[in-house]
């Protein structure tokens, strides 16, 4: 990816979009010139470009909604609002226009915008550059990703509400604040990125982040196991069970299977930034004590932290478990992967009252990580706290507990850990947004 590098940063200042979406300027010769007749050159390097700013300010944003959802505590010396806005420290809230909000938030919609000027640039490629199937494939990852990205920043805001993205020139519209029409909006991307890329044909590179899922029907199965996140998200059980169908969804397949941001530490490219070294005495990131706390002294899932030396102290928290999930400065970052889909057809099946199914799934994650089979009641409720106690170890640290909590209405569980704290619902609206 590194040789891309310069001609990408140069693009995305470019076309850098700001919170609602536009590009600042069309008028540069970059964009113009890739807008009509763009080469194969140019379509390449806006997917490189696409794929490797998926990765910005993708630290800000697991911190996040990590530390909100008590997965674990951020320490910087440099920066104290990880363990007081974040936290709800005494009197803090959540600012409307600082890093850990406008930062991820923006850099969603930059890719967004650089989604769009793809499909634009498909309206001009001449089919020598691209025939009608190429063109298609890459349409279908385009749109494939807006879906995702916009659903990244829906988790942060909720209810607080996103812009729908659209095409450069159309009419702009307002804050939607319905959650549920914007997962519907996200499902009309990712269904329209599934129809163009059904038989469509791949020319284009992509990183080894999407090893093994590189041709069509590789991107297909992407599209497919986001879809069936998004369909959970809308309890649309039934639909969720038919897209992980069509997804990489495996009962009895490796775990880590599935679709990663990449990094390394070649020149140029980037290096894995939720990556800390062990024992870090300035910038560090450990577990919240309650997940060795809780978990199974059996599961192996506790060798995602580490003891730590000495304990990590900062603002009357503390922790002695480092994080290890991402080991090196070159760890993958996981998007999705087959774990999670597994538990999505665990939880499908259970919503649906079809609880053996359920219980192969749930027994298939419990006895993968050194766990006798489940024994207690086979009843929904319980089969449901069984199921979030599965994604939470499974699933840890991948951006995912706090909504889980909160599309069950159990945020209130979570731990309080000083007596002025707060468990924040979500996000607010970044305050550019609402300066019409």
């Amino acid at each position: 990816m590194k040789k891309h590098i310069i001609y990408i940063l140069g693009l995305m200042l470019a076309v850098s979009a700001c919170q609602k979406g536009e590009i600042s300027s069309l008028n540069t010769p970059t964009v113009t010139g890739i807008l009509t007749n763009p080469s194969k050159s140019d379509l390449f390097n806006l997917v490189t470009g696409t794929e490797s700013g998926m990765r910005n300010s993708l630290s800000a944003y697991f911190d996040g909604v990590s530390v909100i959802g008590r997965e674990s505590y951020r320490f910087s010396g440099s920066e104290p609002r990880w363990t007081t806005d974040i936290l709800g420290g005494g009197s803090k809230k959540l600012d409307n226009n600082t890093f850990y909000l406008t930062n991820p938030w923006n850099a969603r919609y930059q890719v967004i915008r650089q989604c769009f000027i793809l499909l634009d640039a498909l309206k001009t490629t001449r089919n020598e550059v691209a025939n009608d199937a190429q063109k298609k494939a890459f349409s279908g990852l385009a749109k494939t990703l807006i879906g995702y990205q916009l659903l990244l920043n829906l988790n942060m805001t909720d209810s607080n509400g996103v812009r729908i993205p659209v095409p450069d020139k159309a009419p702009q519209g307002g804050i939607i604040k319905d959650p549920g029409q914007v997962l519907d909006s996200i499902t009309r991307f990712l269904n329209d990125g599934k129809t163009d890329l059904t038989g469509a044909e791949v020319i284009f590179p992509l990183s080894d982040g999407f090893a093994g899922f590189k041709d069509a029907a590789g991107l297909l199965k992407f599209n497919r196991a986001i879809a069936a996140r998004v369909y959970t998200y809308r309890k649309n059980w039934a639909a969720a069970l038919t897209a992980l169908n069509e997804s990489f969804f495996d009962l009895n397949g490796s775990f880590t299977l599935g679709i990663n941001h990449a990094f390394s530490t070649n020149g140029g490219d980037l290096i894995n930034p939720m990556f800390l070294p062990l024992n870090s005495t300035g910038e560090i990131r450990v577990a919240h004590p309650s997940f060795a706390a809780d978990i199974n002294p059996l599961d192996n899932r506790i060798l995602k932290t580490a003891l730590r030396s000495a304990t990590a102290s900062q603002s009357g928290l503390s922790g002695t478990r480092d994080i290890t999930v991402w080991p090196t400065l070159s760890s993958p970052i996981s998007i999705i992967r087959n774990e999670e889909l597994v538990l999505i057809y665990a939880e499908a099946k259970i919503q649906l009252g079809q609880f053996p199914d359920a219980l192969v799934a749930i027994n298939r994650i419990r006895t993968g990580h050194n766990l006798a089979a489940y024994s207690g009641p086979s009843t929904q409720a319980a089969l449901i706290t069984e199921m979030l106690t599965q994604r939470r170890f499974s699933l840890f640290m991948e951006g995912h507990r706090w909504i889980d909590l909160r599309r069950y209405g159990l945020l209130g569980t979570l731990p309080i850990d000083r007596p002025d704290d707060d468990v924040w619902p979500r996000y607010p609206i970044p305050q550019s947004e609402t300066n019409e």
